[in-house]
């Protein structure tokens, strides 16, 4: 029996001819990237448990991308950077993307793959859940705790439990009004937000290898909604091609065997999904978006790692295009390379800023993490009330964006831009 390209990766990352499901292993990282809200505990855990004086395992591998907590005046979190500073000072580490410089470059599971740092057939380790993001350029990639990160800080290898994979055959033509995001909706509306507990989520089919690449992040981002430990799409020649364009380091990528077992299989014909949205407050409360057009909004929010790419902000345009909003719409691109791409982007000579300024949306935020998280009462975005938001985030728990008491519903680009614009929930297809 084969193996899946989960299990071959994290075979070779511990030095092993081969690997299964369940099996507890040695796993060197290749990278291991941290923010500003859990660098600092990271950093506490490294310095007490291999001392003061301890260097880290190999600074070239250590990412560290300051995203959720940055553009505000709070204090405390003002002071958690000038902690991951003064360490980045200490260690030498020489990838370190520091907000207020020319350096910066915005949210790290964005910023992580355009700098380079994902390569297919490595092990990605990262203090934040949805670093499974980096699953869609063929890298073993997962979430963990500060504890861990600080481990990996001096050791540079970690005991994992070999996950079992699950497939998720995705074939057809999607439609053009329907994206990665209601693709994932609907997944883990089907299985729930525990459905692939501690599982590799495996996505593959014509639809997959029709997707660009930002498009497939969107999918493996979203894989820790059902409760995975990782998403994962097998490299091709899309998926390469996007990571030399990006670094001159060398990739071995991996793959699975065909006869490689599984825990279950899902198929799915994309050409028959429509626009969908995850009602409150779990992203697994599946719903059609032409069936809530009752559902009044307050506010309409583009961005985060999820749904603040230059895809992203391409789909939106679509819709806005000659239009105007009716209710506050936020953007916020993901990094700065996105950012660019805003002013320096076209659609049918006009740039993608110019759309959506004529379309009404309030101002281009600097690109951070934002209101994806709630944040200090200062942050772009925030809910302070009772706002009824439509988002193109990846969680909509209670409290997620700010205020206990708004209500968020997750939806793809698409839908956002078009709801923004009827100030209800609206199905794209009305626009395109």
């Amino acid at each position: 029996m084969g193996m899946t390209i989960t299990e071959r990766i994290l075979a070779r990352a511990a030095g092993l001819a081969t690997t299964e499901p369940d099996r507890n292993i040695w796993v060197k990282a290749d990278i291991l990237l941290t923010h500003d809200v859990c660098g600092p505990g990271a950093i506490g855990v490294f310095q007490r448990e291999f001392g003061q004086g301890a260097k880290v395992w190999d600074p070239r591998k250590v990412v560290i991308i300051p995203d959720h907590y940055i553009f505000t005046k709070d204090s405390k979190a003002l002071r958690n950077v000038d902690i991951l500073r003064a360490f980045v000072r200490e260690q030498g580490l020489p990838h370190f993307y520091d907000p207020g410089t020319p350096g910066y470059k915005g949210v790290c599971h964005v910023a992580l793959p355009q700098e380079g740092h994902v390569r297919p057939g490595e092990t990605i380790f990262g203090t934040d859940s949805h670093t499974c993001t980096h699953g869609a350029l063929g890298a073993f990639a997962t979430g963990i705790g500060n504890t861990d990160a600080g481990f990996i800080l001096g050791a540079g290898k970690l005991l994992v439990k070999v996950p079992r994979t699950l497939r998720f055959v995705l074939d057809g033509v999607l439609p053009p009004y329907v994206s990665a995001k209601d693709i994932i909706l609907r997944i883990i509306g089907e299985i729930g937000v525990d459905g692939a507990n501690y599982a590799a989520m495996e996505f593959r089919g014509e639809a997959v290898a029709a997707l660009e690449i930002e498009e497939r992040m969107t999918i493996c981002n979203m894989a820790i909604e059902a409760g995975a430990k990782s998403g994962i799409m097998e490299p091709d020649s899309k998926a390469m091609d996007y990571v030399r364009t990006r670094t001159r380091q060398p990739f071995d990528p991996l793959f699975g065997d065909a006869d490689a077992a599984v825990a279950g299989t899902w198929r799915y014909d994309v050409a028959t999904f429509e626009p969908c949205v995850a009602e409150p407050h779990l992203p697994s409360n599946y719903a059609l978006a032409r069936e809530r057009n009752h559902v009044k909004l307050d506010r309409a929010y583009i961005g985060s790692c999820t749904g603040g790419k230059i895809a992203d902000f391409r789909m939106a345009a679509r819709v806005l295009k000659g239009q105007r909003v009716s209710v506050d719409t936020f953007l916020v691109p993901a990094t700065a390379e996105v950012a660019h791409g805003l002013e320096t982007e076209q659609m049918d000579g006009k740039p993608l800023k110019d759309i959506f300024r004529d379309a009404g949306c309030l101002d281009i935020a600097p690109p951070s993490c934002a209101a994806c998280l709630g944040g200090p009462e200062d942050t772009f975005g925030r809910t302070h009330g009772s706002e009824n938001v439509i988002s193109t985030t990846n969680r909509n728990f209670i409290g997620r964006m700010g205020s206990k008491n708004a209500p968020i519903w997750l939806a793809s680009p698409l839908t956002v831009a078009a709801s923004a614009i009827r100030g209800h929930i609206a199905d794209p297809r009305d626009f395109l």
